[in-house]
């Protein structure tokens, strides 16, 4: 799915290593912040579904949670005691350029683009990354060193750094740069792949943090800016533009996301980077762009950001136990409905979610969902494939509960569901598979007969 020529969203470096060769307000209500010398509630808007585009990947080896005693009281429940809560104002440690008037971030002051530079430069890293990817030609496998290039942002000073998951997964080392020339060995503290968030730490010291935005607040037209890493070589360059579109609900690389679109320039190292406010606030995480069209026309001016508000609080998870331990959990193994299988077992309907497991006394289970149903909706959310389920369960966190209409033996039925939240095992056994590799080393060949053999093969038994 990731080298898909039908899905044209991907990030800024492809999981196998290689780089993606690009073709021929005034309500805002934000916190305090630094500065320095130059060196999920639902919104009601309705985000427009790409299919048809791709986007390049920004990371080889493959959280923000940073300012949020908000996210963490905003998005329900506070952290746990003795957790590192993130900080929201944060001042300036380092000497402002003597041409750049300095400026608290706030909250209440706009501030030009290269005042919200100076305050943040010192609050953005460059990572590099290196790892081993698998390669096989068919009769056997050969293993490849691999080097990537990312951004990060630093959300409490003793040194907790938030990125992409893309940027560090299946990475063997992790390396952070500052502005000053300070380099770092970082380790990994987790991440979650689905919303394409990570967390990693240094061990350091009076380090200057971002300060959070909030991103519901931003409309179409506004100012932004990116601070990162370009290329892996042009290290701290600043970008700005407008707010495209809010709420715009693409694939990237076959997930599906909510993001913020802008015209921004985002290039390969720039994933995992923070986008500003005016005020100089994080609004958002970029994570991808577009490179260009299925019929291979080119295209600029189209990058994306996930909106700080829908990841802070699963940042703020992650800081303290190592992953989101909140994140919805049907309790099924399961997978997109086709019509081999509706013809297999004589269903009259070719689209929804196939069951082909249960997990004993999971959320599922205790809703009377039995193997071989076929989930057609979740409360408003109608369910066609895997990905309409994803992006439904990313509105859901453990103990919300949702009707489920199923249809069954013919019949169509509702019943209520209270969403569990994903074991720590699996989310363990998650983290330890995904190592950046090129090729299916499938235990299933092409001669797969039933529906169950299909499951195991592309999905690996994963639950959901």
């Amino acid at each position: 799915m990731y080298n898909d020529e039908h899905n044209l969203y991907h990030y800024t470096y492809r999981r196998d290593g290689s780089e993606v060769t690009p073709p021929a307000a005034d309500d805002y209500q934000p916190a305090q912040r630094p500065v320095q010398e130059m060196k999920p509630v639902k919104k009601n808007r309705t985000g427009l579904k790409i299919t048809a585009l791709a986007l390049s990947c920004a990371l080889l080896g493959g959280g923000v949670g940073g300012g949020v005693v908000w996210a963490a009281t905003n998005h329900g429940g506070g952290a746990p005691q003795n957790a590192p809560v993130l900080r929201n104002d944060a001042v300036s440690s380092g000497d402002a350029a003597s041409t750049v008037k300095l400026n608290r971030v706030d909250g209440q002051t706009l501030l030009t683009d290269a005042e919200v530079y100076a305050a943040n430069v010192d609050s953005v890293v460059a990572i590099n990354t290196t790892g081993t990817a698998t390669t096989s030609n068919g009769f056997w496998q050969t293993q490849q060193p691999t080097s990537g290039a990312g951004s990060g942002f630093v959300l409490t000073p003793d040194g907790f750094i938030a990125t992409n998951y893309h940027v560090i997964s299946g990475a063997e080392t992790v390396k952070v740069t500052f502005y000053n020339g300070d380099a770092y060995d970082a380790e990994v503290i987790g991440g979650d792949e689905d919303y394409d968030i990570a967390v990693i730490k240094v061990e350091a010291e009076n380090l200057q943090p971002v300060t959070m935005g909030d991103s519901t607040l931003l409309n179409v037209g506004d100012r932004v800016l990116a601070i990162g890493n370009p290329l892996g070589e042009l290290t701290f360059s600043q970008t700005g533009g407008m707010v495209s579109s809010v709420n715009r609900a693409i694939d990237v690389e076959g997930v599906p996301f909510n993001m913020i679109q802008t015209d921004a320039s985002i290039n390969p190292g720039n994933s995992g980077g923070p986008m500003f406010n005016q005020y100089g606030q994080v609004v958002g995480i970029v994570s991808a762009k577009y490179t260009n069209t299925s019929s291979g026309a080119s295209a600029e001016g189209l990058g994306f950001a996930i909106p700080i508000n829908d990841v802070a609080a699963m940042i703020q998870d992650i800081m303290t136990n190592g992953f989101v331990t909140n994140k919805a959990y049907l309790g099924v193994q399961a997978m997109s409905m086709t019509q081999q299988i509706a013809s297999q077992f004589r269903y009259d309907i070719t689209e929804g979610l196939f069951i082909s497991a249960v997990d004993k006394d999971g959320a599922a289970d205790k809703a009377g969902i039995q193997m071989g149903d076929v989930i057609v909706k979740v409360d408003d959310h109608e369910i066609k494939t895997m990905a309409d389920l994803t992006i439904a369960k990313k509105q859901y966190r453990a103990g919300d509960i949702s009707t489920v209409t199923v249809y069954r033996q013919g019949e169509t039925i509702t019943t209520e569901l209270t969403w569990d939240a994903v074991p720590e095992d699996q989310q363990i056994q998650q983290e330890e598979t995904q190592q950046p590799q090129n090729g299916n080393n499938g235990q299933y060949g092409n001669g797969y007969t039933n529906p169950y053999d299909l499951f195991d093969y592309f999905f690996g038994n994963r639950g959901w």
